[in-house]
């Protein structure tokens, strides 16, 4: 649970991580940074607000190995931290959770505050750039795109040509390749953590 306490009038935020850590949102540190705690929380954050079809949640872990996948057709040349920087690409959620872009729009820059700074603990924890460079960042986008186009297709109620309208079409990917169905929390979970510790190991070679 989230607290907020106020003393010396000063407002402190953290939130108790079952790794035994306590992660200040307002000021985050690396050293409180886990990638067991961000697999647990994404594996338990709905994206689409849950509103999607299957027996499961959607997950935001789910869609993060999806959004690497799509970037490492993109550029199969990747180097693996740019790849890893794909799978983290949402891990700011597993602490804010995973807003819809509408309400994001209305909840302004605090929110985009918040979410950098924590992006940016996270990276330095995984020894990765502070700030993802632009060319990076806009292939990463892309890739989020595409997957959020098959996501509302097959997942979330949407038309094709509403997906389109918001989302553009894809461009590159057989639709062959991306058939979705919304896993167990605890498999998705396993799956991003033996993603993550792959692209690990092929950083130390």
């Amino acid at each position: 649970m989230a607290a907020a306490d106020q003393s010396a009038g000063q407002v402190r935020a953290w939130q108790r991580m079952l790794s035994g850590r306590r992660l200040d949102l307002l000021d985050p540190s690396p050293f409180d940074v886990e990638i067991e705690d961000i697999a647990h929380g994404l594996a338990r954050v709905a994206r689409w607000n849950g509103q999607t079809l299957g027996e499961h949640a959607y997950s935001v872990a789910q869609h993060s190995l999806l959004v690497e996948q799509i970037f490492n057709h993109i550029k199969p040349d990747a180097h693996i931290d740019w790849q890893l920087l794909a799978l983290l690409h949402d891990a700011p959620e597993y602490v804010i959770g995973d807003m819809i872009s509408p309400f994001k729009a209305v909840m302004g820059g605090d929110y985009q505050q918040i979410e950098n700074r924590l992006e940016t603990a996270i990276h330095l924890r995984f020894s990765l750039p502070a700030k993802i460079p632009v060319p990076l960042k806009k292939l990463i986008k892309q890739s989020d795109r595409i997957a959020a186009f098959y996501e509302a297709v097959q997942l979330a109620g949407f038309t094709e040509q509403e997906a389109v309208r918001y989302f553009g079409r894809p461009r590159g990917i057989n639709p062959e390749m991306i058939r979705l169905e919304p896993q167990p929390t605890g498999q998705v979970q396993q799956a991003f953590l033996a993603r993550f510790a792959d692209l690990e190991s092929k950083r130390k070679i």
